[in-house]
This record gives structure tokens, sequence and C-alpha cells, in this order.
């Protein structure tokens, strides 16, 4: 298996990706995540405007072999969302950390970005449940 974590994003455990940029952060799922998932056929996700909780559930996506939650890594208010993957969720697994990116959240509590995972302690979650 040979995916790809860019360094210079934070992770959540529950295998979504953060870009932070100002107190904006884009939000994704990992290509670990895409990978297990399988081909995604469709992605349900949150209304703009929602303020959400860090661990909540954001939406769902959809693929040939399960559904799974999308959760928030963070809390705030969703700003925006990729209409681009409604329309053609395969984004998801073709360009997960570029034209897959599912969510930009206005982020209430700065702090919780330190409870992420940097992309060394991410490699160590899944190589554990790789086991």
């Amino acid at each position: 298996m040979d995916l790809k974590f860019p360094a210079d994003l934070k992770y959540a455990p529950t295998h979504e990706w953060v870009r932070m940029g100002g107190d904006i952060a884009t939000v994704g799922i990992s290509d670990y995540a895409q990978h297990k998932l399988g081909d995604i056929v469709y992605v349900e996700l949150p209304e703009i405007g929602a303020v959400l909780e860090k661990g909540s559930v954001a939406g769902e996506i959809e693929s040939v072999k399960a559904v799974s939650e999308l959760f928030m890594p963070l809390t705030g208010e969703i700003v925006e969302t990729n209409g681009n993957i409604a329309d053609n969720p395969a984004f998801l697994n073709s360009s997960p950390y570029g034209e897959g990116w599912i969510m930009k959240i206005k982020v209430s509590n700065p702090d919780e970005i330190k409870n992420l995972l940097s992309v060394e302690k991410y490699q160590e979650l899944i190589e554990k449940e790789e086991d």
C-alpha cells in the first residue's frame, strides 16, 4: 500500500485531515481512509452555517463496501463545502488532499488543534490498526 501523508497537515484519529489557513480549517479524509473505504459513491455534506462540536458527526461517506461517518476534527462553523464531491464523490479516492477536500470550518477553539496528530503519530496509529 503506497499511501501519501502530507507532513504539513494534522490528522484526527478518525482519519480526517486538517489544513489550517488563519482561523479556517480545510478538512478531508486521509489517503488511508479512502483506501480502506474503497470506491466512494456518495457524500452527505454538512449544512453551511451549522456550528458543530469537535467529535460530532458532520456527514456520511458511502462506498461500495460501507457507510462511514464523517467526524468534526475541530469545533466550529461550517463556512464552505465542496460541491464538486457531491457531484463526483470519486475525487475523495483520486485526490483526497486536493480536489477531494470536504469542508471548511471557521474554528471556534484554536487550542483544539494541539490535540490533532502529527503525520508521524498518525502513521503510528495506522500501523496499530493494521496489526
